[in-house]
């Protein structure tokens, strides 16, 4: 495939993103709004081990991500592990990891929708949730060029805001480094546990896999955007962990609702706190704008084959997106953020995750050294990573997402008897 802007034909998108446009995309899916409400239930569940459980977290995203980088590089197309699991496993693989991000995710981005509203505003959450959508999904519909710009814009505030979170919090006088060390009651199934909560966090170097048919010479850009964005998100997370616990130590951080801005205050500096508030609403919208580019182009992928509505393939011929399938997905958004409150409902989409990287793990082991396999280690790491974070969840995550995935395999089987009869 060829390294032009312009479209290869028919149907298919324009590859106009670069590595660093790739690696900005995955930061903005990456350094969301977890980080700023991660950590606070991470302590609940593992105490200063919720360090350990960082570095286990991110052990699992290096395992997928290079999987998935290696996967993306010998089928640079729109959809990722729907792509991969299709070609490597077979159709219903394929569709199972598609059926789970698709649903999961379009949960998700209503949930960081309201999240995005109960920041900026809280007394009208909705209607700003509603707003967010509306302006993410116009700026979507015009050129993956204007969301890998406005992605730029929302990470660098986003990344000034936690330098600032911890410079204050380890230059002040009432940080400790003995709230780091791992304390007696820290358990493995408690770091575990932290472990589950913080690799959503991690999560978000997919998009770039979902977005392999719009990145120029994507079988060397792909590998190298994801391994960047996730090394640059590693350090970044590491550096806020500590920092906040320092201030905070695990008790305090376990039991607050808005750790950073609680950090800063403990650190003496509480006119800072409302900067981390906006850091936090930015850092939403950033998340908001990378799940609708990976839902929708998941979706274009799956409407190619007719396992949703063939419609939602259409590119559109001047911008060289799929405008039905994010105008779809849009308001699909738009609705479940102003009807429901998703926030406390969405466990199984951290099941569908695992899932879908769990199929991901799995393509990538039936690759051939000539095909750029990765080191055996690596699936199995990842896979077997996978399975344990998604039974350390808690009992209700996993089975509603047990339940979503069994409900679209339903589907799927009473489709192929329909076609069959």
């Amino acid at each position: 495939m060829n390294g032009s802007a312009a479209s290869t034909g028919a149907g298919e998108l324009r590859r106009h993103l670069g590595v660093s446009d790739a690696v900005v995309v995955g930061l903005g899916s990456m350094i969301g709004a977890g980080i700023f409400a991660a950590l606070a239930p991470a302590a609940g569940a593992a105490g200063s081990g919720l360090l350990l459980g960082l570095a286990l977290a991110a052990v699992v995203a290096y395992c997928n991500a290079t999987s998935s980088a290696r996967l993306a590089a010998r089928y640079p197309r729109s959809g990722g592990t729907y792509v991969y699991g299709r070609e490597r496993l077979g159709d219903f693989w394929g569709y199972l990891a598609g059926w789970g991000f698709v649903v999961g995710k379009t949960a998700s981005c209503a949930a960081m929708a309201l999240t995005v509203g109960a920041y900026a505003w809280p007394g009208r959450a909705r209607e700003v949730a509603v707003a967010a959508v509306v302006v993410l999904t116009a700026v979507n519909y015009v050129g993956v060029r204007k969301s890998a710009w406005l992605t730029r814009v929302i990470v660098a505030v986003v990344l000034a805001v936690l330098a600032g979170v911890v410079v204050a919090c380890l230059t002040a006088g009432s940080a400790e480094p003995g709230h780091l060390r791992i304390g007696a009651d820290t358990t493995f199934g408690g770091v575990l546990k932290a472990a589950g909560l913080l690799f959503f966090a991690f999560a978000g170097y997919a998009r770039i896999a979902t977005l392999g048919e719009e990145v120029r010479d994507p079988r060397r850009s792909i590998p190298r955007a994801i391994v960047l964005a996730l090394g640059i998100t590693l350090v970044v997370y590491v550096a806020v962990a500590v920092a906040v616990l320092a201030v905070l130590g695990p008790d305090r951080l376990a039991a607050s609702t808005a750790p950073l801005a609680d950090a800063v205050r403990g650190a003496g500096l509480p006119g800072l706190a409302p900067v981390v508030r906006v850091g936090a609403a930015v850092a939403a919208l950033g998340s908001l704008l990378a799940l609708v580019l990976g839902v929708s182009r998941t979706t274009l992928a799956m409407a190619r084959d007719r396992h949703l509505p063939h419609a939602l393939a259409a590119v559109h011929p001047r911008f060289g997106v799929p405008h039905r399938a994010e105008l779809v997905v849009g308001a699909v958004v738009a609705v479940l953020a102003a009807t429901t409150d998703v926030r406390g409902a969405i466990g199984f989409s951290s099941f569908g995750v695992l899932a879908y990287y769990a199929i991901a793990n799995a393509s990538a082991w039936t690759l051939s050294p000539a095909e750029g396999r990765p080191a055996r280690i690596v699936p199995v790491v990842g896979g077997a990573g996978c399975l344990v974070l998604a039974c350390s969840l808690p009992v209700t995550s996993v089975l509603w997402g047990a339940a979503v995935l069994a409900f679209g395999a339903a589907v799927y089987g009473l489709r192929g008897a329909v076609a069959r009869g």
